[in-house]
């Protein structure tokens, strides 16, 4: 008959006739050699910096379809759909333009005000989005993260992914309204490419920083919006810095030309709208009576030629290059050095 041996409480077994225990007795090595002889590592170890942006490069395929789907999802629920990626920035520059082009007269000494508006606009929500979402998206993807083992970092970049691929989709309705005021087509639109490569990467660099700081204060995510909306009044989007009252010291607009917000709007507009080019402040030998007649009568756009620029398109590039190698590399190292602590509670 076969034997009906059973547990009782707490843990005695009855009737154990037949029954053999054996224990397996632990060699005399400690653990960490045993997991070291078996090649075994803890899941949650941070990398080293290489091997992690090894593994990167090895999910791109998993960040694009990421970010491509969490793109095509963002808008089911609305009835326009992904329609409202153009509209909302649209909407934004018809209330801009009311209460600062028409209201204020911010548009005095620019040529063109509503395509320049317009690029003000589309470049600096894709800055201002990029650091939002990735404030929040350690916290709103906390499950994900505890349930598969992946770079941490594949998150805020997929994110940014997102928001280049709306930009993508609202610069053809920018393209459209910058020919629409007459602006030629140019070989200096090329220039759009590399522009949008270094914004791209300042935005990542931006958004893995701001997605550490997020992960530990959530309390961040609450702040940023305000920073960002006071950020967009310093960055130009919808005046002309070159323009302010020249009793202002010369090292105030040269830092306002130079934050980078500033420097990837400046460079989009001087690569595709022909007016910024030609009215640029440096585009002519220097006049000081026709710089005063500019300063003084701001409806005589091209006599801006004739002044001297406090920042030169030659710094541009260069500030939008250290900015955007500045903040991807820490950025980077910054993220990465919490690697191991992301998902816990």
């Amino acid at each position: 008959m076969a034997d009906r041996s059973q547990l009782s409480a707490p843990g005695s077994l009855q009737n154990s006739t037949g029954i053999t225990k054996t224990a397996t007795s632990l060699t005399g090595e400690s653990l960490a050699e045993l997991a070291a002889q078996h090649n075994l590592t803890p899941s949650a170890q941070r990398p080293p910096l290489l091997a992690y942006m090894g593994k990167l490069w090895q999910r791109r395929h998993f960040i694009m379809a990421f970010a491509t789907a969490r793109n095509v999802s963002m808008y089911t629920d609305a009835r326009l759909g992904q329609v409202w990626q153009v509209l909302t920035p649209l909407l934004n520059c018809a209330v801009y333009y009311l209460i600062f082009g028409i209201l204020f007269k911010a548009n005095r000494g620019v040529e063109h005000y509503i395509p320049y508006l317009v690029i003000g606009v589309f470049i600096f929500t894709f800055t201002e989005r990029s650091i939002l979402v990735g404030s929040r998206v350690m916290h709103n993807n906390l499950s994900l993260i505890r349930a598969l083992q992946f770079p941490r970092a594949s998150l805020p970049l997929a994110y940014v992914i997102v928001e280049l691929q709306q930009l993508m989709l609202s610069m053809v309705v920018m393209v459209i309204i910058v020919l629409g005021y007459h602006e030629p087509l140019t070989w200096y639109w090329f220039l759009a490419l590399p522009v949008l490569l270094l914004q791209t990467l300042f935005n990542i660099g931006a958004g893995l920083i701001i997605a550490r700081i997020g992960a530990e204060l959530n309390d961040v995510s609450q702040l940023v919006p305000f920073l960002t909306r006071v950020w967009r009044y310093f960055c130009g989007v919808m005046y002309s810095i070159a323009t302010l009252p020249a009793t202002l010291p010369l090292w105030s607009k040269e830092v306002l030309q130079l934050n980078p917000a500033a420097v990837y709007i400046s460079l989009m507009r001087l690569a595709i709208m022909r007016s910024q080019r030609i009215n640029a402040a440096g585009a002519e030998p220097y006049n000081a009576n026709t710089c005063a007649t500019f300063f003084k009568h701001l409806s005589l756009y091209h006599d801006q030629a004739y002044c001297h620029p406090e920042v030169t398109i030659t710094q541009l590039w260069a500030a939008g290059a250290g900015w955007a190698v500045l903040a991807l590399a820490i950025g980077i190292v910054y993220f990465w050095r919490a690697e191991a602590r992301y998902g816990r509670g």
